[in-house]
């Protein structure tokens, strides 16, 4: 059916800004379509990277329990190299440091705990601050373990951090420090947690003085 003139004209008003701005439009259009395309194929990237570490994460537990401590420290390479931007990998050089440990390759453990501090979210730095701290407490690199410990920390683990401050400075024979930091552990924790009456020991066996608890009315 022949076009009338009024849609004549309409085509050819259409026709004019196609060829002004359509090759505009068909990138906008081709752009769009791509970051859809993106957005997607980034969500199965994720999900594949996890479902990925969650199994090597399985093997890396395997080779805990049986006690192979190299297969431990070679499935926390990969996880580290390939997953290090998942939850796996700090949470694999955790388990890896603790493997290392027990199996006497001290510096191992310390590199994985160092790898925690410097690739993992706040909660997971935390616990390697804290850990790492030991071990440099058992070596008597004292003052190396306090800057370990330096930094904030999320507000759950400032008195696991105080208190291996305490540590650190009873070994240094600094003792009013370590009651100053005792003291800090105490205010911080919990009054029900497990770990605080341990604090509470510490502290009162280098003349620290907690208030008795005042009787309810």
């Amino acid at each position: 059916m022949a076009y009338d003139l009024e849609e004549q004209e309409q085509i050819a008003s259409l026709k004019a800004w196609w060829e002004k701005y359509g090759n505009l439009t068909s990138w906008v259009v081709i752009a769009g379509l791509a970051a859809y395309s993106g957005y997607n194929g980034w969500n199965y990237y994720q999900r594949n990277q996890a479902t990925q570490a969650a199994a090597l994460y399985d093997e890396l537990t395997a080779a805990v329990d049986a006690k192979d401590n190299a297969k431990v420290l070679r499935a926390a390479g990969d996880m580290e190299s390939k997953f290090g931007s998942t939850t796996y990998a700090p949470m694999s050089a955790l388990v890896a440091a603790k493997s290392s440990f027990d199996a006497n390759d001290v510096k191992a453990a310390k590199a994985q705990l160092q790898w925690t501090i410097e690739h993992g979210g706040d909660d997971f730095k935390a616990v390697a601050k804290v850990r790492l701290a030991g071990v440099l407490l058992d070596e008597k690199a004292y003052d190396e373990a306090l800057k370990v410990l330096a930094g904030d920390v999320p507000a759950q683990f400032a008195a696991s951090v105080a208190d291996r401050k305490g540590d650190i400075l009873v070994a240094q024979n600094k003792l009013a420090e370590a009651r100053a930091a005792y003291q800090a552990a105490l205010d911080a924790s919990d009054k029900k947690a497990p770990a605080r009456q341990l604090i509470q020991l510490k502290f009162e066996a280098i003349g620290g003085s907690v208030p008795a608890a005042k009787d309810a009315a």
